[in-house]
């Protein structure tokens, strides 16, 4: 009987070794598109920018805003209703998440502002200053203390209010120099009180938190 010879076994195929995935090549000398004011309201009222995206005009750039909380509504509330009885009714108007014109760079949305003058003064063009600002911070707290802060001071608006939720505080900034404040304090409840500017009557921090 002829010997029989058996078949080499097939050979092997050669695994390819996966590519390693690359990040992308950073460019240094990439920009982002800044906008101007006059460039972001012509994109509010074509329609390219809605009530619905939550957003606001922060030094060239179109920053997207927190959500909401419920916590933080009701603070906003609290707020409003605070300023609205210190203030003179016919003299000022206290705006809840209005914007404000204040650069050809910027308009931001703070979560309260007081104003000069009735509503109806406001009819074709947004207040270009405030005599008084407030921000509730909770997420948002790092911005609200750096470019926030800086718009404001820029502005000249006279006093900016920041309401720590996480520390259930009031942080105070008075005297804009043009890049910021030079007086800084924080206030807690239950006895803390002070007078916003030109103000009838002291606000009692403790109306301001939950």
């Amino acid at each position: 009987m002829p010997s029989q010879t058996k078949a080499p076994p097939p050979a092997k195929k050669k695994q390819q070794q996966p590519i390693a995935e690359q990040p992308p090549l950073a460019d240094s000398r990439a920009r982002t598109h800044r906008f101007t004011r006059e460039q972001y309201e012509q994109m509010i009222e074509a329609g390219v920018l809605t009530p619905e995206d939550r957003c606001e005009l922060l030094g060239g750039q179109i920053v997207d805003k927190m959500p909401q909380s419920s916590r933080h509504f009701t603070i906003i509330s609290l707020v409003d209703e605070a300023l609205c009885a210190a203030y003179p009714e016919n003299e000022y108007t206290v705006r809840v998440q209005g914007p404000l014109a204040v650069h050809d760079d910027s308009e931001p949305e703070p979560d309260v502002a007081v104003v000069q003058g009735r509503p109806r003064d406001y009819v074709d063009a947004h207040p270009t200053t405030a005599l008084l600002v407030v921000e509730v911070s909770d997420t948002s707290l790092r911005r609200d203390r750096t470019r926030k802060e800086r718009i404001y001071a820029r502005t000249g608006i006279a006093a900016y209010w920041v309401v720590n939720l996480d520390d259930e505080s009031l942080e105070v900034y008075r005297d804009p120099n043009g890049d910021g404040y030079d007086r800084r304090e924080t206030l807690r409840p239950p006895d803390a009180t002070l007078r916003p500017p030109q103000a009838d009557a002291d606000v009692a921090v403790a109306d301001l938190l939950p």
